[in-house]
């Protein structure tokens, strides 16, 4: 946890960049993640020149040449902020630009870097900010970025950038990655899934990082996030880093282009939240994926896109509109009677309404399938979240309820005694053949059975000799005004 001083620096900080005249919070990150790389680059050096200075060999892959010094962080972070600007624009920016034969993704994605930074006063408040993280402490730095990343969400703007971090979690608990995963998320904004996983992998295989094989997997081949906005892959690609994934495949790419064929079968574990209505250009679209789906919509080729990635045997964990599940039309169809008829469709949890508030009302809920290319589907297990810990209107402040936890614990249980449990229940199993029966309707409300309260009738005659008792007593009650009024 980062602590209450480190919060309000980050927020003055940002209030001054929206004073400075930078109002998009997309923007803020993107200069503090470079000053970030920057930082970053020069402690690399600084343990190189140690090592060669242990070894009496030269510093290897050296980032700043001879001449170069000014450019580093320890050195211009102590400058006259007039002049720091004037390093930063004109030395160091240059610098980034030019980067990008180490392979790493860090500096692939600042090959377009550009120096927006006001004045020199907002410059070097935000340096002294960064110089007080301790950057060799993973969880600070990770929270840090974390905690810059929810302002996106907060600010009002571009918050479809970012899925409800109790809502990843979920979803990651639920898939259980394990160390020899393939993780990929092809919609990756600012990589939240992949973050998560990585950190549960560290906390449920700790022994993953004695495992020189597994260590070296968890670093270079385990996580691949794909996105065609720049910006989020600088800042998805910084979030991994900053929590201690070294080499991150995180690359440009339009998942749903025809450009990204050729990459079937690679993942054993998708998690992601695609863009729900996005727009498609219908010409670009992988005709692969249009034979599995002929349809423009977005959110069902995602679908198509998932089941071509996996591998045999991988699973998905991905959030949906409620529309893919009851959808009539054909391409809807068909969509659902693969992942029920082909593939193993294990459960379908359905979301409260208000999880993506204020930025959009739409419901949801979470597919988790397995590919199987051979069925296997008997049961789809069903949970019915009302409550996920936060307010379900616009300013979602957190709450005591939620179902979460249950929901993880029933999950659990799915193949045992959950499939006894009555369909008036949060949470019940449904039988393939019920599924077929309804052209695969994979709505919930569609098998719920609400319970209505039983209501006790008495015979007529006792009612009959009730009104005539009540109206006796009516006729009384006037015969005695009208005495008392007499």
């Amino acid at each position: 946890m980062i602590t209450g001083d480190l919060k309000n620096k980050i927020d003055r900080v940002w209030d001054a960049f929206w004073s400075g005249g930078i109002a998009n919070p997309l923007e803020v990150i993107e200069q503090i993640t470079y000053l970030l790389f920057i930082r970053r680059l020069d402690d690399l050096q600084t343990l190189s020149e140690k090592k060669a200075n242990r070894t009496g060999k030269p510093v290897e892959n050296p980032v700043f040449q001879p001449g170069q010094d000014e450019l580093r962080w320890s050195r211009f972070k102590s400058r006259e902020p007039g002049v720091m600007f004037k390093i930063i624009g004109e030395g160091v920016f240059p610098l980034l630009r030019t980067l990008g034969g180490d392979g790493s993704t860090y500096s692939e994605h600042m090959k377009d870097a550009r120096f927006t930074i006001p004045t020199p006063a907002l410059l070097s408040r935000v340096v002294d900010m960064l110089d007080d993280i301790p950057m060799d402490n993973r969880d600070t730095t990770g929270d840090l970025y974390e905690y810059m990343l929810s302002k996106i969400a907060t600010a009002g703007t571009n918050g479809q950038f970012r899925t409800p971090r109790h809502i990843i979690r979920l979803m990651v608990d639920m898939t259980a990655p394990v160390p020899g995963d393939e993780i990929c998320d092809p919609a990756c904004g600012t990589a939240g899934f992949l973050v998560t996983a990585s950190e549960y992998l560290r906390r449920e295989h700790p022994e993953m990082q004695t495992d020189a094989e597994q260590w070296k997997h968890f670093n270079h081949n385990m996580f691949h996030g794909y996105d065609f906005d720049s910006t989020m892959l600088r800042i998805g690609s910084m979030n991994m880093l900053l929590h201690g994934v070294e080499q991150p495949d995180i690359r440009y790419r339009d998942s749903l282009s025809e450009g990204a064929a050729g990459e079937e079968g690679l993942y054993s574990l998708i998690l992601a939240n695609p863009p729900f209505a996005g727009s498609l250009d219908y010409e670009a679209t992988s005709k692969d994926l249009q034979r599995v789906v002929k349809t423009k919509k977005t959110e069902l080729l995602f679908l198509a896109l998932f089941l071509r990635l996996l591998k045999p045997g991988g699973r998905a964990a991905v959030i949906v509109p409620d529309g893919v599940l009851f959808g009539s039309s054909k391409a809807h169809q068909d969509l659902r009677r693969i992942l029920v008829e082909d593939q193993k469709l294990d459960a379908v949890v359905k979301l409260p309404s208000g999880v993506f508030r204020p930025y959009a009302g739409v419901s949801t809920a979470i597919l988790i399938f397995t590919k199987t290319n051979s069925g296997g589907t008997d049961y789809v297990w069903f949970y019915d979240v009302r409550a996920d810990g936060f307010s379900l209107d616009d300013k979602r402040s957190p709450v005591d309820a939620t179902d979460l936890p249950d929901v993880l614990g029933r999950w659990a249980r799915r193949d045992g005694d959950e499939r006894d449990r009555q369909r008036t229940e949060q949470s019940f199993c449904v039988a393939k053949a019920d599924i077929a029966a309804h052209a695969y309707d994979l709505s919930l409300n569609r098998y719920k059975e609400v319970v209505h309260d039983e209501v006790e009738h008495r015979p007529p005659l006792e009612i009959l000799a009730h009104l005539e008792e009540l109206e006796a007593e009516i006729q009384q009650g006037l015969v005695d005004l009208r005495g008392m009024l007499s």
